[in-house]
């Protein structure tokens, strides 16, 4: 994959701290897009992350949760999933078009615009080093530590 940069954000978090990227400069950053506060798949893929939270500090990473649900919503969520990771913010939408995870996604038959859960690997320098395209939950930490593995020196 050739190297991107990555888009700057500036979002509140679940408390209402605001993020930007150049926060996580120094370190790699998983940024994991996800379509809705506690909902089946999305709760899978946050504890997932709580759980292993060990192993991706090790690599070198941080790791932050991106939708469109309101800061108090992410409050509730990690309060009650006991995340241990920033959830942000952006209800408008800006970072997830910026990211091009903001698209036409189809159910049943039925379009509509969402979010397609997607993670990207952002390096200590801001760019995108690795992307995870439509995301399915079962293993896929695994594989961003097989990733991250693979990009520490």
């Amino acid at each position: 994959m050739p190297v991107k940069k990555a888009p700057d954000f500036s979002l509140p978090d679940e408390t209402g701290h605001v993020w930007k990227l150049k926060d996580f400069r120094g370190k790699k950053l998983v940024l994991y897009f996800y379509p809705k506060d506690a909902t089946p798949g999305c709760t899978v893929e946050a504890c997932d992350f709580r759980d292993n939270m060990n192993r991706v500090v090790k690599a070198g990473a941080a790791v932050a949760g991106v939708s469109a649900d309101s800061v108090e919503s992410h409050r509730k969520f990690k309060e009650k999933q006991e995340l241990n990771f920033p959830l942000l913010s952006d209800p408008d939408k800006k970072m997830l078009e910026a990211y091009g995870v903001w698209q036409e996604k189809s159910l049943y038959g039925r379009k509509f615009m969402g979010i397609v859960r997607t993670t990207l690997i952002i390096d200590e320098k801001g760019n995108i080093v690795k992307e995870f395209p439509k995301v399915k939950v079962t293993g896929h930490v695994d594989d961003v530590l097989a990733a991250l593995k693979t990009l520490t020196p």
